[in-house]
């Protein structure tokens, strides 16, 4: 296993818009929890909160995410896959959305709105796709599929631009990305699961948090 010092120096050019580069994924919240486990991620230090555009009565989560936190941190949505979507979530006041695909005109239209766009990809070839349309951050995926070489890989040839992976990281295996030339990671169900209390998300965000400050050299 690489150490923290032998990480990949171009993950480190790439710098994060995000003070902390752990997106937090709320996949599956409902609009009446929503601000709550919100509310915790921000106090554990959390500054890029998704909420994907699959969860029940997402539109009221966003919205009111983003009234109370959006001028403190990164409220976003995720799962975007239409145009119409980007301008749903510019309205509700979110500042960035993260995509599953490579899909130009998503990516155009939300950098025309104005937001930060975390596009996924899998192969160099839709990495530059979504480059070619502005997108300013990269989302592997799923990244437990692909797995730390196939990153060292993409940054052989990638520019210096935020690169984070999502799908099956766990504070165990954090480290090892971001050896690979991870800038960051978006954690989902290891951090947040439909119907949790409050107090588990705090405590897992803290145990990816602390396995990310571990990993710095």
């Amino acid at each position: 296993m690489k150490t923290a010092s032998d990480r990949d120096m171009s993950a480190e050019t790439a710098t994060s818009p995000f003070r902390l580069p752990l997106i937090a994924i709320l996949r599956g919240i409902r609009a009446d929890e929503a601000l709550a486990h919100v509310q915790a991620l921000v106090e554990e230090g959390y500054d890029a909160i998704e909420i994907p555009l699959n969860s029940p009565g997402w539109v009221n989560s966003i919205g009111a995410a983003a009234r109370d936190f959006g001028d403190r941190v990164w409220i976003g949505g995720g799962t975007v896959l239409r145009t119409q979507n980007v301008d749903t979530l510019a309205a509700l006041g979110a500042s960035f959305i993260v995509t599953p695909n490579t899909d130009p005109a998503v990516i155009r239209h939300a950098v025309d709105r104005g937001l930060q766009v975390c596009a996924g990809f899998a192969t160099p070839s839709e990495a530059f796709a979504a480059l070619d349309a502005g997108a300013q951050m990269l989302k592997l995926f799923p990244a437990s599929t692909y797995g730390t070489q196939h990153v060292r890989a993409l940054r052989a040839v990638l520019p210096p631009i935020p690169l984070f992976v999502v799908g099956g990281i766990t504070p165990l295996t954090l480290a090892d990305y971001l050896s690979a030339g991870c800038t960051g990671a978006g954690i989902g169900s290891d951090l947040y699961k439909p119907g949790q209390a409050v107090e588990r998300t705090r405590q897992s965000a803290r145990a990816f948090k602390q396995a990310y400050l571990e990993s710095k050299p």
